[in-house]
């Protein structure tokens, strides 16, 4: 008889990496959403925040790229230019991108309530703190720079500027494993709020969990989706839910103040042997 042999990693959950606005910080992930409306607004062409979002988690360079190619927005866009959106257009909204994000985003760097306790008790379990951003190096400088401020520090922090190609590309991921010193990619688990960052999660071989309400998906202040009635906050939920577990996140929560029992449940599926 013949057999082979399959190695299974049960050690340790060794990091957890993090998305910025969202998911650590800037809740319903609110700064870049409002200069997408902006800067498509100043070429001539509105957009809805809807339409801003659906990239959300790109290269911003990208996600205005992408943006263009919604039909919604290639119809407005002809309709006002006699012609498709190019390359060129997307180089110059992305000029205009830049200082416009960069002058608002102190403006939204509160913490989402639990990240510090989460944080917390990630370091207990002597787990390290990773992140992956869709931000530039430049933006990231500020954000990381009032996160300090506010008690949240990560390990590691690489931007999309940092990598050949940010998500859906697990590379943002992978450069979080070498500059943390974590192997194999099975004891890592990827955080986001975000349909590409649990993609990027997921094609770097790692657990992933996705954050439903706390992000992209709802796309809310705090103080806004508190006023929300019991049917649209159910209404909302289920969607975002429904959208993450179809994306193929391990775990879907609604905010990163729910993150430890799926830190600890992960652990658990590692030790029995199962992969992500």
């Amino acid at each position: 008889m013949t057999f082979s042999y399959a190695r299974r990693y049960r050690g340790p959950i060794q990091a957890v990496l993090l998305d910025w606005a969202g998911t650590t910080m800037d809740h319903g992930c609110m700064a870049p959403a409002v200069v997408f409306v902006d800067v498509y607004k100043r070429a001539g062409v509105e957009i809805s925040m809807e339409e801003a979002r659906a990239p959300m988690g790109a290269h911003k360079r990208v996600h205005i790229q992408k943006v263009s190619q919604l039909d919604s927005v290639r119809e407005r866009w002809q309709k006002k230019h006699k012609r498709p959106p190019n390359e060129g257009d997307i180089d110059k909204m992305f000029a205009d991108f830049i200082p416009l994000q960069l002058k608002c985003l102190a403006d939204y760097c509160d913490l989402i309530p639990g990240t510090l306790e989460a944080c917390k008790e990630i370091r207990k379990r002597k787990i390290k703190i990773g992140s992956t951003t869709g931000y530039t190096r430049e933006m990231m400088e500020i954000l990381q720079r009032e996160a300090a401020k506010r008690g949240y520090k990560p390990e590691s922090t690489v931007c999309a500027t940092d990598v050949p190609q940010a998500r859906p590309y697990p590379y943002m991921c992978m450069k979080n494993m070498m500059e943390l010193g974590v192997s194999p990619v099975e004891a890592c688990v990827k955080v986001d709020d975000t349909l590409p960052g649990i993609e990027e999660g997921l094609n770097a071989g790692m657990w992933t969990v996705g954050l439903a309400m706390s992000g992209n998906e709802v796309g809310l202040p705090l103080d806004e989706l508190k006023k929300l009635d019991a049917a649209t906050r159910t209404r909302l939920r289920e969607r975002a839910y429904d959208r993450m577990r179809k994306c193929g996140s391990h775990f879907v929560i609604d905010s990163i103040a729910d993150l430890m029992p799926c830190i600890d449940k992960i652990q658990e599926m590692i030790e029995r042997g199962e992969r992500p």
